[in-house]
């Protein structure tokens, strides 16, 4: 059915993260396996952040880690990052449109 990874990470650098986020959908246009993805600040927790990556399965999501332009981008978030991020690898269940 799918594949959704969460990534939640805190920063004060945010304009910069969505700046390479968009630097890395040129580079891998044609290439990556993300299908889309969501960024989300936490009204409760200022600065903290959610990004949820949609992949048609969960290999994809694996082909999608090994491009070289994943591993530049995760390195440049990482550092912009206030601590490290937690990751969730879901397999997606049910989805709906409500």
């Amino acid at each position: 059915m799918g594949f959704v990874q969460i990534i939640e990470f805190k920063t004060s650098n945010i304009d910069e993260i969505r700046r390479i986020g968009d630097e890395f959908e040129q580079a891998t246009r044609g290439k990556r396996t993300a299908t889309r993805m969501t960024l989300c600040e936490d009204r409760d927790r200022p600065g903290t952040y959610v990004q949820m990556v949609e992949f048609p399965s969960y290999e994809e999501a694996m082909k999608n880690s090994q491009l070289p332009e994943t591993q530049e981008i995760s390195g440049k978030m990482q550092s912009l990052a206030d601590g490290s991020a937690t990751f969730r690898n879901l397999d997606v269940i049910e989805m709906r449109e409500l």
